[in-house]
């Protein structure tokens, strides 16, 4: 009896603090009822959070509230939601919100995960070496292109039979973004270069499993055995391949003549080791390049594993687009950007495969940088928010049949590309994907070059291919096949 009168009361206590939580100092946005302790997680699907917010927002709205656990998330759904905040309020909801598992680990360093000064210091500094290091100019595009080509001569090793494409997928993206803070790239062959590339895959299913999703509402768990820890040991692993790296441009360091990254991080630590405030340090070094990394060579790899799945099952799309590629480039040389204004179909098909695919969706958190009223509700400071970007990319008015890979999305009546403002699968406002130029330019011109140089053979009839994901959590992650290059 005595523990029974001791739960009640700490129900009430909860209970109390939840609702002090939403009236205190004003209203919360609307949302289920959480119960003591766990919140709304009974009502919310951990296996694919998305759709249980899409369900929630049909009840409560474009702006409602969830508890994950004890703490309230603020969900955005909709582009008008999601793009007042993101866009049209980018300072207000420029934090990021607090990611357990992984906060543990990056203790508010690097690009993604930190906040304030630090990572203002630190985006803006990013963006700056990248910009110097050629992103978004042609020195980068001749860099893709030879990576691009070096990717179809392996896949003609291949010999036309089946493969499964996800590690030679990677290679491309990871020794670009390689080249860029390394100043070198990696052969196919190197033993490490591959066991890198195995560990963003692994880091992208275990974040985006229900478990995760658990550690991050319950951060006690972490303590308990599950695969957060193989989380951790994988990056462990890559931290210390930075590190060995860094150590490596420091004995070669220099202070004139930066090669890359690595280089322009350690010299802007020289020039502010007397500044006890300073944020370039040696853990936001290691931090930053692995955020470089990971950004840089995951999403991107992980999309055009996607896209060629997904062309796998429209055989005949994958046809236009060698036709297209065969009418504009042809065989002689190298598709390059300048193609994209008179290949549409093509650009077309990029973005559809972005848009289907959905690859995060529910976009990293945010977080509210001070107290804000937010149509009619008050959102304290600190608060996380989580921006559907599920119900931007997949807006039944902007694109009809939203569930179904049609091309139709981005080609007008006559056939030309046509843009659209909900097409944010790199988010939007202040934490937009630093590398998106970069990724966009990888996603095209890698495709291009593959379906230049080969017709795509399935396994098995198109019609029964699954492309469903078999992970939907962080990330969007594609079911497993195998697949034929056959020379064109």
């Amino acid at each position: 009896m005595d523990l029974l009168v001791v739960l009640i009361c700490l129900s009430c206590l909860v209970l109390l603090f939840l609702w002090k939580g939403s009236h205190g100092k004003g209203k919360l946005p609307p949302g289920p009822t959480p119960i003591p302790i766990i919140g709304n997680l009974l009502q919310i699907n951990t296996a694919n959070i998305s759709r249980s917010m899409s369900m929630l927002a049909k009840e409560y709205g474009p702006v409602f509230t969830v508890y994950l656990g004890m703490k309230p998330t603020v969900v955005l759904h909709g582009y008008e939601a999601v793009k007042e905040a993101l866009i049209d309020r980018a300072e207000e909801f420029a934090g990021r919100g607090v990611f357990p598992v992984l906060d543990r680990v990056f203790q508010g360093l690097g690009i993604i995960f930190s906040n304030g000064e630090c990572w203002k210091e630190t985006r803006r500094f990013s963006l700056t070496v990248l910009r110097n290091m050629g992103m978004g100019k042609k020195t980068i595009e001749d860099r893709i292109q030879e990576e691009a080509m070096c990717l179809v001569e392996e896949l003609k090793k291949t010999n036309a039979n089946p493969c499964d494409p996800s590690s030679l997928l990677s290679y491309v993206p990871c020794n670009v973004i390689c080249s860029i803070i390394f100043q070198n790239r990696f052969e196919y062959s190197d033993l490490k270069f591959q066991a890198l590339v195995k560990y963003f895959h692994e880091n992208l299913r275990i974040v985006s499993t229900p478990w995760i999703q658990l550690c991050n509402a319950f951060p006690v768990l972490r303590y308990l055995p599950g695969c957060h820890n193989e989380l951790f040991n994988n990056i462990a692993t890559q931290k210390q391949f930075i590190l060995e790296k860094v150590r490596e441009h420091q004995a070669s360091l220099d202070l004139n003549n930066p090669r890359d990254y690595i280089d322009y991080f350690l010299i802007k630590m020289e020039k502010e080791k007397y500044n006890e405030k300073s944020e370039f340090t040696l853990d936001n070094l290691i931090i930053s390049v692995w955020d470089l990394f990971t950004a840089g060579t995951e999403t991107t790899s992980t999309t055009i594993r996607y896209g060629l799945l997904l062309l796998l099952k429209h055989p005949e799309v994958a046809a236009k687009v060698r036709e297209e590629i065969e009418r504009v480039v042809g065989r002689n040389r190298s598709p390059c950007m300048q193609d994209r204004s008179l290949m549409p179909y093509t650009d077309a098909v990029v973005h559809e495969i972005q848009r289907f695919i959905d690859l995060v969706p529910v976009n990293l958190p945010h977080e509210v940088t001070k107290n804000v009223k937010f149509r009619d509700y008050f959102i304290p400071k600190g608060t996380n928010i989580m921006t559907s970007l599920t119900s931007v990319l997949h807006d039944d008015k902007e694109f009809p049949n939203p569930e179904k890979f049609d091309l139709g999305h981005f080609l007008d009546a006559n056939g030309n590309f046509r843009k659209s403002d909900h097409f944010m699968p790199f988010s939007a406002g202040k934490r937009v994907c630093a590398g998106e130029g970069l990724a966009r330019m990888e996603l095209f011109l890698t495709l291009s070059h593959i379906l230049q140089q080969f017709t795509l053979k399935p396994l098995v009839d198109p019609k029964d291919i699954d492309t469903a994901p078999v992970v939907n959590g962080l990330g969007s992650v594609p079911p497993f096949y195998e697949l034929c290059f056959i020379p064109a």
